[in-house]
């Protein structure tokens, strides 16, 4: 095991990436000489030539849209869209093009692409740079959705999208690029769609992704010291998403906490809620709690942006609401609200 940073873990699945396969490459805004604006990409330039890293105009609808041609024509680009905000921009390309290829070309067609952009919460950037917007992709048929914890699963689930042969939106939060973790010296890659318990409990069922899960151990350390003992998983991948572990889990603990960062309504929170009401719904001991970001847009101001999403005592209030002690959290109630 190496401890290295989150984004040092992107860059070393996307070097082994590149030296391994020659139709990988990367493409973006400003990942070239400058490295990208999270440093994920720095250094490739110089070892891989400007005809494998690619800076491109600002047009995320330009250079999406030649990725998506790229994949279809052989090749397996890494686009690079600086915030998943912007992704908006390119939405007929992802949506109509990347997602349909498949289908449209009656199963004979395939789109090995990765899109490769940041979200979340946390630096100020206020409501344009800020959002949590994978409930958008998620409800999009021919879309795989990657939203990894630490750079051990950031690697290794980079190179699983990497390798697809379907397109895959990877998601990583901006506030995780700098986190450490051990990272596995040998070669290995983390299948798409398989879970990972990030701590096991018998008490409740706390589900989580992206950055939420470290708030999410941060409160199953809280609880522990109230007596509380949560299994913690998290998804790592939206789509395809193992909802079999999460069955097994709340079937053992009888009680489901979903936190996510994204706004409450329409969220993936939602999803996850109404399968496990479908299929063991009575394993259930108390109606499933969801700790959610607030219906409202983020606000540029760091305290008001702080309030607008979970925070650990967030969750923690959550836990106790589930299990029958309704005492309210510090903060932002409405974000418990279940």
């Amino acid at each position: 095991m190496t401890t290295m940073k989150f984004r040092d873990a992107l860059r070393a699945a996307l070097e082994e990436e590149m030296e391994r396969d020659d139709a990988v490459f990367c493409l973006g805004e400003g990942i070239g000489e400058r490295g990208g604006s999270y440093k994920v990409t720095e250094g490739l330039l110089a070892r891989f030539g400007a005809g494998r890293v690619r800076d491109t105009p600002l047009s995320e609808a330009g250079f999406v849209g030649l990725g998506v041609g790229a994949a279809i024509a052989g090749q397996r680009p890494v686009v690079e869209v600086l915030f998943i905000d912007f992704l908006l921009q390119a939405m007929d390309q992802v949506v109509n093009q990347a997602a349909k290829y498949r289908f449209m070309s009656g199963g004979e067609g395939r789109v090995p692409l990765v899109i490769r952009t940041q979200g979340g919460t946390g630096n100020s950037l206020a409501g344009q740079h800020s959002q949590s917007l994978e409930a958008l992709c998620y409800h999009i048929p021919g879309l795989k959705v990657v939203m990894p914890s630490t750079p051990r699963d950031a690697k290794g689930l980079l190179k699983a999208a990497i390798r697809d042969d379907d397109p895959v939106i990877f998601i990583e939060h901006k506030l995780l690029y700098l986190t450490d973790g051990e990272v596995p010296d040998e070669p290995y890659e983390i299948p798409l769609g398989q879970a990972d318990v990030k701590r096991s409990g018998s008490d409740v069922t706390i589900v989580a992704w992206s950055h939420m899960v470290t708030k999410t151990m941060q409160a199953a350390a809280e609880l522990e010291a109230e007596g509380v003992s949560a299994e913690v998983i998290d998804l790592r991948t939206l789509v395809p998403m193992d909802i079999a572990s999460v069955l097994a889990s709340v079937r053992k603990t009888g009680h489901l906490v979903i936190a996510q960062e994204a706004i409450k309504r329409g969220g993936v929170a939602s999803d996850v809620a109404a399968m496990v009401s479908e299929q063991a719904f009575v394993s259930l001991r108390a109606p499933i709690v969801r700790v959610a970001g607030i219906n409202t847009v983020i606000p540029f101001n760091l305290a008001l942006e702080k309030a607008t999403v979970p925070q650990v005592a967030d969750i923690v209030a959550g836990v106790r609401a589930v299990l029958g002690d309704p005492a309210p959290a510090a903060g932002e109630p409405e974000a418990v609200a279940g």
